[in-house]
């Protein structure tokens, strides 16, 4: 019988504890405990544990499965421990002891500096700089030898075609001979090396060959679920997608009227009071706070537990293994069509429609469903949020907002984020961490010294959401090289300075939106973030926009309560700072400030378009002519100058968010169908820049609206569709729609 049982666990707790989950700190040491006391059903109920003694023990090793999420400090000092390698379970760790265990050497302190991405303190000694050596350069010194060793050796070995008897045999010969032939470092960390050059090789096998014989998929999906952090190769990730047929058919007729949207129950913000609720069919537990709100229930949620200060900053390294992807083209014979089907592929049947004459031609070009739970091919409730496309690393070419990105976009939901080439549909990287859910990417460039003291560009990707904390991408490295704990609750949406490229802006559930300095990463990946400014918000902001024609002096913000502005030169002495206007909008006979503004975005220099819960409402109106009329003081309620609205669907459903494209002049919205809806506002442009611009007295219409192809999942149709989002290139050549159903849809104009 084991020797720990309930009881015994609420006797040891410091404090005392009444109930498992409520235990922080635990005292199991000098109880003569072996391996098998530790009782994995048990000790899973132990949530919130985040120090453990276990020193004083006869343990010779761990439990793979011990399922202690929240673990920091763990001690254990004089015992018998023979391996460390079971330790990756507790990816939280910050604190780890285990002096006077006979059987441990150098080699197990190097292997658990690598396991362990959080580790601060090693037997009692600061290793953060040697981890991260040990991480990263170490690590790419190793990747080069196993990858010269294999060109050198065996590339010429491995027939064109081959079966998997060959791949077996060369699979087993280079394993072999990479881990004798490949040195590196001192004699004393040769264990150390030989297990890392096995785990490199195993991974360039898999990842950038396919040469992977372990057909035990389930269980290598479990394991990617228990890592905290995780990247995957184009080849892992185009496996991840569920392949999407499109299939050339007759269009069908759509006898639904244009802008009709059936209607759905209101969800009203309460202005006076913070209601943090679960986005609508989100796949997280019900008490987790989201970037938006459902759109049918106004109920407010429990807070997240706060995890650390704002100030923090971590390092947080992790690879992505490169590969070549093996995605095949949308475009398949009806033999193809057969085999996919039977592997569980969707198989869409676009329909196209416009009620009115279309000047813009856009055909849909691939569906994906690469942000799975699990990479779970039945996942079709994981929302997607945001996308950004990636800018062109090139300054000279920076300037011009036609060639200014690529068309590489990068798109997140669930706990995934994606890179995705628009062209082909290829998934290119895929980062993900398990306990997440990103809300919003956004891109920088910063120019790097890499490890010839030369200086080079890089493009760095921040992605953020439901925990609060920022993730920092070097996507060329295929590398997350560290994150900044900004917020103590979920962070909406995220965007750079386009003066500043260190200046970050995260806006979160704490009705706060805050300015970082996310500084420059040297060539050993340190850096120093820093808190800049805090602006307070009156409730949750959900979309935030810098002024074009003064970005480093305002920034404007849509919010649950209304649209507000915030002067952000930093030049001011306060770093905390109320909001200095607030627009008023047209509702029915009277104007108001108290509506929630989910959509907002700068069409050019000076037109703001933003749209509010009201059924069908979205404005364009004039920033400068409606700032100007505040004149000067501190908060002051101003009317937003009216420019023209736009006819959309009659829905009056929220959070369905809007983008433009300037330099085309065009504005997109999705609706609660499944639809885009695009306007092509070039012509109006220049009359609304005159200082006596009239406002255009019908609203505009839609230019083309774009229709959801229809879905079929094994015969059936999927629920609901709702766009969530949807982004084109600044040369408007790619147009990526985001939904609620876990599909990615790309179109592309012709």
């Amino acid at each position: 019988m084991s020797k720990i049982t309930t009881e015994l666990l609420l006797e040891r707790a410091v404090p005392r504890s009444t109930r498992l989950r409520k235990i922080e700190t635990l005292n199991l040491s000098k109880l003569q405990l072996k391996t098998g006391d530790l009782d994995p059903r048990l000790f899973s109920r132990l949530r919130h544990l985040q120090k453990l003694d276990l020193s004083d023990n006869l343990l010779d090793k761990f439990p793979n499965s011990l399922t202690l999420p929240d673990l920091r400090v763990l001690n254990c000092n004089n015992n018998q421990l023979e391996d460390v390698t079971a330790l990756k379970q507790f990816p939280l760790l910050e604190e780890l002891t285990y002096e006077n265990n006979v059987y441990l050497t150098l080699n197990d302190d190097y292997k658990v500096m690598f396991l362990l991405e959080n580790l601060r303190l090693l037997n009692g000694k600061d290793i953060t700089k040697l981890a991260n050596h040990v991480r990263h350069v170490h690590s790419r010194k190793l990747t080069s030898k196993v990858t010269a060793h294999w060109e050198k050796f065996f590339r010429d070995q491995l027939p064109e075609k081959y079966t998997a008897e060959q791949v077996k045999s060369i699979r087993k010969k280079f394993l072999k001979s990479v881990q004798t032939n490949v040195v590196y470092g001192p004699s004393s960390l040769s264990e150390f090396t030989r297990w890392r050059v096995k785990m490199i090789a195993e991974e360039f096998l898999s990842y950038s060959l396919g040469l992977e014989l372990n057909s035990d998929t389930e269980s290598e999906e479990k394991a990617d679920e228990n890592e905290e952090e995780s990247t995957e190769s184009p080849r892992e990730a185009a496996e991840d997608v569920a392949q999407v047929t499109v299939t050339p058919s007759k269009r069908k007729r759509n006898h639904s009227k244009s802008g009709a949207g059936n209607k759905r129950s209101k969800s009203q913000a309460n202005t006076e009071e913070e209601a943090v609720v679960n986005p609508r069919k989100s796949s997280h537990v019900q008490d987790d706070p989201a970037p938006d709100k459902p759109r049918t229930s106004n109920q407010p949620a429990k807070e997240t537990t706060p995890e650390q200060g704002a100030e923090g900053t971590q390092k947080n390294g992790e690879q992505f293994p490169k590969g070549q992807s093996n995605r095949r083209s949308s475009q398949m014979t009806g033999e193809q069509k057969s085999q996919e089907q039977d592997n569980g592929v969707v198989t869409l049947t676009p329909v196209k429609n416009s009620k009115r004459k279309e000047d813009v031609s856009a055909e849909p070009l691939h569906f994906l469903q690469c942000h799975s739970k699990g990479n779970s091919r039945e996942d079709f409730k994981t929302q997607l949020w945001s996308c950004v496309f990636e800018p062109v690393l090139d300054s000279g070419a920076r300037k011009d907002p036609i060639v200014s990105s690529s068309r590489t976009v990068a798109t997140c939901g669930g706990e995934s984020v994606c890179l995705i080439d628009c062209e082909t549909g290829t998934v290119l990287k895929k980062y993900k961490v398990a306990t997440e859910e990103f809300f919003s990417v956004a891109w920088t460039t910063l120019t790097m010294v890499i490890s010839d003291s030369r200086k080079k560009a890089h493009n760095i990707l921040a992605a953020a959401g439901r925990r609060g904390i920022v993730k920092l991408i070097h996507v060329a490295a295929d590398f997350c090289y560290g994150e900044i704990k900004a917020h103590k609750k979920p962070i909406a949406t995220v965007c750079f300075s386009p003066t500043q490229e260190t200046h970050l802006f995260t806006a979160s559930y704490d009705k706060r939106i805050a300015l970082w300095d996310i500084g420059i990463p040297d060539c050993d990946y340190n850096f120093k973030a820093s808190q800049l400014l805090v602006l307070e918000a009156a409730s949750i902001p959900l979309r935030i926009a810098l002024v074009p024609t003064c970005p480093e002096q305002y920034l404007l913000a849509g919010c649950e309560s209304g649209c507000f502005a915030w002067n952000i030169k930093l030049d001011k002495g306060e770093k905390s700072r109320p909001f200095e206007a607030i627009f008023q909008f047209p509702d029915d006979e009277s104007m108001t400030t108290s509506h929630r503004v989910d959509g907002l975005a700068f069409l050019n220099d000076d037109v703001v378009v933003s749209k509010s819960s009201k059924p069908g409402c979205i404005y364009l109106w004039s920033w400068s002519r409606s700032f100007d009329a505040k004149g000067k003081g501190c908060q002051r309620t101003v009317s937003a100058v009216i420019l023209a609205e736009l006819e959309w669907s009659t829905t009056d459903m929220s959070y369905l968010t809007l983008s433009t494209c300037p330099a085309k002049g065009y504005v997109f919205c999705g609706d609660e169908k499944g639809s885009v809806w695009m306007y092509n506002l070039s012509s109006y442009t220049t009359a609304w820049g005159s200082p006596k611009g009239k406002r255009s007295e019908r609203r505009i219409s839609p230019a083309q609206i774009l229709q959801w192809p229809e879905l079929r999942v094994n015969g059936e149709q999927p629920p609901e569709i709702l766009v969530n989002n949807v982004v084109s290139d600044p040369a408007f050549t790619y147009l990526v729609v985001l939904t609620s159903v876990n599909i990615t849809a790309i179109w592309k104009k012709s």
